[in-house]
């Protein structure tokens, strides 16, 4: 077990199987010494455990558990880079996060929400993970998920 997979297993995570692609594209492809991610949705064996908008109004998804889902993408989002570069030790930074919020119309922080990846990237990468940003509110997203999660990640050959 590599260093990065130590961390993940010391913070209590197991990485998933890769998410299957829901349309006509791939989980993650390695290009040269990118991997770019396709967008991640919090799926957890198969399903989604919140769906719907993001805010602060009754009936909607919370802030806090959109966090909470965006570290799942998070997570998926490292099992796709480990698919196409088998050693998670080979990241050498994640350069990029950006986060989808489906969002109520009156509801403005997607980077709260979008905090709940980065702070798992930093968590399991440390330096490594520390990477620039957008958080970005939709209307929707597929499958009538609350946030969604895409990655770029420089590796070492």
């Amino acid at each position: 077990m590599g260093a990065v997979e130590g961390r993940l297993a010391e913070l209590g995570l197991t990485l998933p199987e890769v998410v299957p692609p829901l349309a006509a594209y791939v989980p993650a492809v390695l290009d040269g010494s990118r991997v770019y991610v396709s967008g991640q949705v919090p799926f957890v064996e198969g399903v989604l455990p919140a769906t719907g908008q993001v805010g602060e109004l009754v009936g909607l998804v919370t802030p806090e558990k959109a966090a909470e889902l965006a570290a799942v993408c998070a997570l998926n989002a490292i099992a796709a880079i480990r698919s196409v570069v088998g050693d998670l030790d080979r990241v050498e930074r994640i350069v990029k996060v950006t986060g989808f919020v489906a969002s109520d119309p009156s509801f403005t922080g997607q980077p709260g929400v979008v905090n709940g990846a980065s702070e798992l990237f930093g968590k399991v990468f440390g330096d490594a993970g520390v990477h620039a940003r957008s958080a970005v509110g939709v209307a929707a997203l597929p499958l009538g998920a609350p946030v969604e999660v895409e990655v770029i990640a420089h590796v070492r050959d």
